[in-house]
Order: C-alpha cells, then structure tokens, then sequence
C-alpha cells in the first residue's frame, strides 16, 4: 500500500527538467517555421479589405482562431519544451517589430504595411467601386455615417477609410485651421 502510495506521489511531483527546457527540434527549424508562417499570415492579412480590421465580427474573430490553430502545428509541429515556445514568440516579435522599423525608416515600405486612406465619398457622392472593393455596403457605410453625427450623405465632403479600417469623414461645414505648431523640446 506504501509502495503505491509513492510511485502515485512520485508520478504527481516529479518533473522532467530536461522535457520542459532542451527543445525536441532544431532551434534553427523553429526560427525558420515561426518566420514563414508569421510573413505568409502577415502577407494574407494585409490584404484582406481594410474594413475587416477596424471592427472584429464573429467571422473576424473565427478566422483569426483558425489561422491561430492552422499556424501552430505549421510554425512548430509538436513542440514540448517552453524553450521551443519562448522561441518562436521570440520570433513572431521579432518580425513585427522589424516591419513597423522598416516602415519608421522607409516611406515607401510603411506604404505597404499599412494602405494609404482611400476615398469612398467625395462631394456627397458614394465612389461604387471603392465600396465594392473594399466589400462595404451603403447601408455599412451611412451607419458609419450616423455613428459620427453625419444624417446626409449630401453633408460628407470626404470620406476616407483609413487603414485600420475606421472611416475619417470630412463634412462640407469642417472649418479648416492650420495644425497647431509642434512644441520642440
């Protein structure tokens, strides 16, 4: 009875130290897997139209737990070892900061990463083939309207959808006032 107890308490408390911190797989490998499946998701994401990242509907979040689930097992097989997690959230970091530094530095890559504003409305008229594009409907695009304060579409000198997928909307009564002067320190 003894001896059962014990190897239950062993089976309970002991631990596999090796299990927990040497990697099962190269380093290298999950490096490389973690790269190419965070700049392949990246790559797809980017462009989808812009107004799915704005605002997250359950069809947004359902393929973002699809994408989470497909890339696991791509980035990293069956990995074991927290090592082998550090890794590749190591990774996954380093990509994204590396892109949004190369989009401080570089103009014209900060272009790619995240998409000029692009004009849906100009003069209280709707631009169709902006709308369809980007796959938003009028009745999507008046809620967006009214959200703001905006009751006409006659009102809306410029409308924009922003890269994040929020709409900026100029209404022909904006007063326009230069920028306030920067303070430098």
């Amino acid at each position: 009875m003894f001896a059962h107890l014990t190897v239950i308490m062993h089976r309970w408390f002991s631990i596999n130290w090796q299990a927990i911190f040497v990697p099962s797989m190269s380093v290298v490998e999950l490096i490389v897997r973690g790269s190419l499946v965070y700049l392949a998701l990246f790559t797809v994401l980017r462009f989808l139209p812009s107004r799915q990242m704005g605002t997250l509907g359950i069809t947004d979040l359902l393929v973002v737990v699809l994408f989470a689930e497909a890339a696991q097992n791509a980035m990293a097989s069956t990995y074991t070892s927290i090592t082998e997690g550090a890794i590749l959230v190591g990774t996954v970091i380093f990509w994204s900061y590396l892109l949004n530094w190369l989009g401080y530095k570089i103009p014209k890559f900060q272009q790619f990463l995240n998409p000029p504003p692009l004009l849906l409305v100009k003069n209280g008229r709707l631009i169709l083939r902006h709308l369809e594009r980007e796959l938003i409907t009028e009745e999507e695009l008046m809620s967006q309207l009214r959200q703001q304060g905006v009751e006409f579409l006659a009102d809306v000198k410029k409308a924009y959808l922003e890269a994040d997928g929020s709409i900026s909307i100029i209404t022909s009564d904006s007063k326009s006032s230069p920028l306030p002067q920067q303070k430098t320190i």
